[in-house]
């Protein structure tokens, strides 16, 4: 019997941090257009979990993550469009913001309410 709470233990692990263990598997994802520049064949995605904001851009073979901590976010910025919009969200320790373009405007506003709400949770 002890072997199926082992089991059902490490299946819930790899559920919820996905097969590879990646980061970009848990959270909320908005993906960008694949009408905007650079979005055509691989759109950029922005998966914002409890823990990360993740900019997810997937390449022919594999992907390129970008995360900064919520704790660490220091400012979300959007910029709108016609269409669409660009964000920028900023870190507290100086490293290089993650941006992304091609996003429908509902979704950047998504995006910086959820971070707002995940940084109340976490000082709250």
């Amino acid at each position: 019997m002890q072997y199926y709470s082992d089991r059902d233990s490490r299946e819930n692990k790899r559920m919820n941090t996905g097969a590879a263990g990646s980061l970009s598997s848990a959270g909320e994802s908005f993906a960008a257009s694949r009408w905007t520049r650079g979005n055509l064949f691989f759109p950029t995605r922005i998966v914002v979990s409890p823990l990360h904001v993740i900019r997810v851009k997937p390449r022919l073979f594999g992907n390129t993550e970008e995360s900064i901590a919520i704790a660490q976010v220091a400012s979300v910025e959007i910029r709108t469009g016609v269409i669409w919009s660009e964000i920028r969200i900023d870190s507290t320790g100086g490293a290089e913001p993650i941006t992304s373009h091609g996003h429908r405007k509902r979704d950047a506003v998504r995006i910086r309410e959820l971070i707002e709400s995940y940084q109340a949770t976490k000082r709250g």
